[in-house]
């Protein structure tokens, strides 16, 4: 009876301890499991790329397009390079956009060629580290065309292209510049002689005597120097009268200095050439005198010396003439 109950004493603490055991090792097998999840969930996100390229199917037709999809999970520092492919090519490309925290960018890509092509990993600087896209496969595949259903037709004849602006501005520009030339030539020799002809005074038929009148009365009704322009009508008055004196006994009066006109008249009259006196030889030198004081020395003479300088022109007209010339046969007679 004693070993009996010893046994059974004996049996019930090994199952207590069993029991022990047990629990202690499924906490262990919990503790384990959730380390698992833990070092599992880590490398699920390591193994997540930062970098993606994608495309939105894998076979075309030639000249189909088709889109291709470059995301990155950063938008500070991110450095896209330029797309390099071969036997595609590239149609159209957006901007870099920013969604949700990730730059993306997107291609039009289109192949003229059948085969099967690569789109190259992409290398995609993100904080000065490289990361590499996934590479992908195209199939381009060419068009099935039967040719039993086709029609057919004759082969057609080269076109001429049609014309256009440029193929006839180099006649367009010498024809305006022949044009101008011929109308700058009109104009010279034409039209602007016919005006100068127009515009030339009519006093120019009168003799020398009644142009030299006519032109004193014109400065008069000009009113020059009522008006203080007493310079401009010096220079009026002095010229008509080395223009008469010019015409009368054809001498270059005009070009000629004061001095000079004063010097070849007293010679004309010790020479016996003109019919003048000594007092319209020194209201000659009288005149321009004072108007070189005016024109070079800005001279401002009184109204009365100014009239009076008037009245010596037209007495200077007057009293200024060449000597006739006599024939013998009229001496004779």
């Amino acid at each position: 009876m004693i070993k009996n109950n010893t046994y059974k004493t004996v049996k019930k603490s090994d199952k207590k301890s069993q029991a022990k055991c047990f629990l202690s090792f499924g906490k262990r097998v919990r503790e384990i499991g959730f380390l698992f999840l833990f070092v599992s969930s880590l490398a699920f996100a390591q193994q997540t790329p930062m970098v993606k390229a994608e495309i939105d199917t894998t076979n075309i037709r030639i000249g189909e397009q088709f889109n291709l999809k470059i995301s990155v999970d950063e938008t500070q520092n991110v450095i896209l390079p330029k797309l390099q492919l071969k036997g595609l090519e590239i149609v159209d490309s957006t901007k870099t956009d920013t969604v949700k925290k990730s730059l993306i960018r997107k291609y039009i890509l289109t192949g003229f060629d059948s085969g099967a092509f690569y789109i190259p990993q992409q290398q995609i600087f993100v904080k000065n580290q490289a990361f590499l896209t996934d590479s992908l496969l195209v199939n381009v595949a060419t068009i099935a065309i039967d040719t039993t259903k086709v029609k057919k037709f004759p082969i057609k004849s080269i076109k001429s292209e049609p014309l256009t602006f440029d193929d006839f501005k180099i006649y367009i520009y010498i024809l305006l510049a022949a044009l101008a030339i011929i109308g700058f030539w009109i104009y010279w020799f034409v039209i602007r002689k016919r005006k100068e002809e127009e515009e030339e005074p009519t006093y120019r038929a009168l003799p020398p005597f009644e142009e030299a009148i006519f032109r004193l009365n014109e400065l008069d009704e000009k009113l020059l120097w009522q008006n203080n322009k007493v310079k401009e009508y010096y220079s009026e008055l002095t010229e008509i009268v080395r223009g008469y004196i010019e015409r009368e006994l054809h001498v270059p009066a005009l070009e000629k200095t004061t001095d000079e006109v004063l010097d070849m008249l007293k010679d004309f009259k010790n020479a016996e050439t003109i019919q003048t006196s000594e007092d319209t030889i020194k209201k000659l030198k009288d005149l321009l005198q004072e108007a070189d004081l005016v024109k070079f020395a800005k001279s401002k003479p009184l109204a009365l010396e100014i009239e009076e300088d008037r009245k010596d022109a037209q007495d200077i007209v007057s009293n200024l003439k060449p000597k006739p010339i006599i024939e013998e046969n009229d001496e004779l007679e």
